[in-house]
């Protein structure tokens, strides 16, 4: 699907199961981003996102109906721009005050569309796999009314007791063998769960804390499904920064193969005011000579790039003799060489570049240099390295008649078949 291409509701022609995405929550306790914790990014991607994604990779889901704040529409939308989904996401509905008015809201959008089943999962627990979508959803085809992804408590659970020192002491030790530890998706048959609720709300029952509380308290049975460690849901602060430790290390795991590449550039000088130098214009008494602008350290650095994919180096990419590349600022070669590296999956580990001449003085312009490099190829500040050094008075450095560039750059590209035989 193109990027400009929102998914569509109409891409199948009915609508069997569908999923339920409850992301209508404030997240207050995952601190006080500039959003909630469902649009939060792991891994350089909204929670949010990875969830939907998760959710429509599985093939028995047909539709996603996702309920969201009233306030956070700008957030859902650029969330989901660009997303290519393998089920139809339908228009997002407004929650209401608490969860549970939240999952009446989207049952009832969802109601419609006429859906035999529907599971209802949390926007927080992007990491549900196909296993525990397939296990829910397989049980209720076999006839079940609800049924919940769920995992024994392994845990010794104690109940306890405050007893006014100030800490609570331990009153007893709890059998944690009937215990289970509730996960979603939580699946039903859709118009026994939509009753569930809207009986619920009649009735002032408002404080059932998920989806299979409401179902019980209507007279359903509710029935276990294999959950899974790895399906957790995003709460605080700490989780947050643990799921994208997690998914940065599996990116960079699965980024196996590590290559690294120099280069070399010069240039002389020549008539000017200024010399260009790690895209950064600095004052001097004379200029660069070249077909571009000639910034020396760009030119270091798209080199060393294109090499770590073998693909070239600057002038077969950008000859001289071509007059479109006239006069041209050079970090249009080093985006160029970023973005070769990203159309390999691959990612920038590591830039490296140093600089040798006698004037300009680098010192008071190296933290610039590195700013202008990392945006330009858009990394981390911490991953640009930018060092100087003269060459004690000798060769054509030394003498004040040029200025030269060494740079290394290291790279992380995918693992292919063709490169593990």
């Amino acid at each position: 699907m193109p990027a400009d291409e929102a998914p569509s509701a109409s891409r199948r022609p009915s609508i069997e199961t569908a999923a339920l995405v409850v992301a209508a929550g404030r997240g207050s306790r995952a601190g006080s981003g500039d959003a909630p914790k469902q649009y939060r990014e792991i891994g350089g991607v909204p929670v949010l996102a990875r969830t939907l994604v998760a959710l429509s990779s599985a093939p028995a889901i047909d539709a996603i109906q996702v309920v969201i704040h009233r306030d956070d529409m700008p957030l859902y939308d650029a969330s989901v721009s660009g997303l290519s989904l393998a089920c139809a996401l339908l228009p997002p509905v407004i929650g209401g005050e608490t969860r549970q008015q939240s999952v009446l809201q989207g049952l009832r959008a969802l109601e419609p569309h006429d859906p035999q089943t529907v599971l209802i999962h949390d926007a927080a627990r992007p990491f549900v796999t196909p296993a525990v979508i397939d296990a829910t959803v397989r049980a209720l085809a076999a006839g079940e009314t609800g049924v919940i992804a769920a995992l024994p408590v392994v845990d010794t659970v104690k109940r306890a007791q405050d007893d006014g020192a100030g800490l609570a002491s331990v009153a007893e030790t709890v059998d944690r063998t009937p215990l289970r530890a509730a996960q979603t998706p939580q699946g039903f048959r859709f118009a026994a769960i939509l009753g569930a609720h809207e009986r619920a709300a009649r009735n002032g029952a408002s404080n059932l804390t998920d989806d299979a509380a409401v179902a019980q308290w209507a007279g359903e049975t509710v029935r276990f499904v294999a959950g899974d460690p790895a399906n957790v849901k995003i709460t605080t602060a700490e989780d947050l920064m643990q799921a994208d430790r997690k998914l940065t290390l599996e990116d960079w795991a699965a980024r196996g193969d590590t290559r690294v590449a120099s280069a070399y550039d010069v240039h002389a000088f020549e008539t000017g005011d200024h010399v260009m130098l790690g895209g950064i214009r600095i004052d001097h008494d004379r200029a660069l000579k070249g077909h571009s602008d000639a910034d020396v350290v760009l030119h270091a650095l798209t080199d060393a790039l294109l090499a770590t994919l073998c693909d070239g180096d600057i002038g077969h990419h950008f000859p001289p003799s071509d007059p479109a590349w006239h006069k041209v600022s050079s970090d249009r070669f080093l985006a160029f060489a970023s973005e070769r590296v990203r159309a390999r999956d691959g990612a920038i580990a590591h830039l490296d570049t140093t600089i040798v001449c006698e004037e300009p003085k680098i010192g008071p312009h190296r933290e610039a240099m590195r700013a202008r490099i990392a945006e330009i190829c858009g990394i981390p500040l911490s991953r640009v390295s930018v060092k100087a050094t003269t060459s004690e008075r000798l060769g054509f450095t030394g003498r004040g008649e040029g200025i030269a560039a060494l740079a290394s750059a290291t790279v992380r590209l995918p693992l292919f078949p063709d490169d593990e035989s």
